[in-house]
C-alpha cells in the first residue's frame, strides 16, 4: 500500500485572508491590499458597464433615427407616386372637362349625357380626395412659378387674360403649372 503522507497543502495567501494560519501574525497590509484590488476591480466593471450603457444609448439613438427616416421616405415615395398618378390622369380630366363645357344646349337633357357629367364631377371629387386644387389663373397677376406664358395680347400687363389649359398643385406643390395669355398692356 501507498503510504500516505501528512503533509497539507495550505494556500498561503488564501489562509492570509482568513486571518492565517494559526500561529502566525497576519500582515499589516494585506487586507487593505484585498480591499483595493476589489475596488480597483470593481471600479473597472463600472466603467465597462457605462460604456456598455452609453454603446446602448448610441444604438437606440441610431435606431430612431433610422426609423425617422425610413418613415419620412415612405411618405416622400407616397406623396410622388400620388402626384405620378395625378399627372397621368389630368389629361383624362382636361378631355372630359372640354367635353361637358361643350355640350350642346339640345342635347343636355340627354340621360348619357348626365351619365357623362355625373362621370365629370366623380372624377372631380377623386382628385379633390388626392389632395389635387386647381390653379387660380384667370384675372390673377402672372406668377412665373404657377403660370407659364404661351404668348401675350393686349390686356391689363402682367395679368393673365386666358387660360389655355388649366394648372393644378397638390398640397401646395405645383404639379402642372396652368398655361396662360399674358396681358401686353397695350389697353384691352
Amino acid at each position: 500500500m501507498v503510504e500516505e503522507s501528512d503533509e497539507r497543502i495550505v494556500d498561503r495567501r488564501a489562509a492570509s485572508r482568513m486571518n492565517g494560519e494559526p500561529g502566525q501574525p497576519v500582515p499589516a497590509g494585506s487586507e487593505a491590499e484585498a480591499d483595493a484590488s476589489g475596488q480597483s476591480e470593481l471600479e473597472l466593471e463600472r466603467e465597462k458597464a457605462e460604456a456598455h450603457y452609453k454603446n446602448w444609448q448610441r444604438t437606440a439613438a441610431d435606431f430612431a433615427n433610422y426609423r425617422r427616416r425610413v418613415e419620412q421616405e415612405r411618405a416622400e415615395s407616397s406623396r410622388l407616386i400620388n402626384a405620378a398618378l395625378v399627372i397621368n390622369l389630368l389629361p383624362v380630366f382636361d378631355d372630359l372637362d372640354r367635353a361637358v363645357s361643350s355640350v350642346d344646349s339640345t342635347l343636355a337633357g340627354l340621360n348619357w349625357v348626365q351619365g357623362v357629367v355625373n362621370i365629370h364631377h366623380k372624377f372631380g371629387r377623386l382628385l379633390d380626395a388626392l389632395g389635387v386644387t386647381e390653379i387660380a389663373a384667370e384675372n390673377e397677376a402672372f406668377d412665373p412659378a404657377r403660370h407659364e406664358a404661351i404668348g401675350q395680347q393686349p390686356g391689363d400687363e402682367g395679368k393673365v387674360i386666358h387660360v389655355a389649359q388649366k394648372g393644378y398643385e397638390i398640397q401646395g406643390k405645383v404639379i402642372r403649372p396652368a398655361m396662360v395669355i399674358v396681358g401686353s398692356g397695350g389697353g384691352g
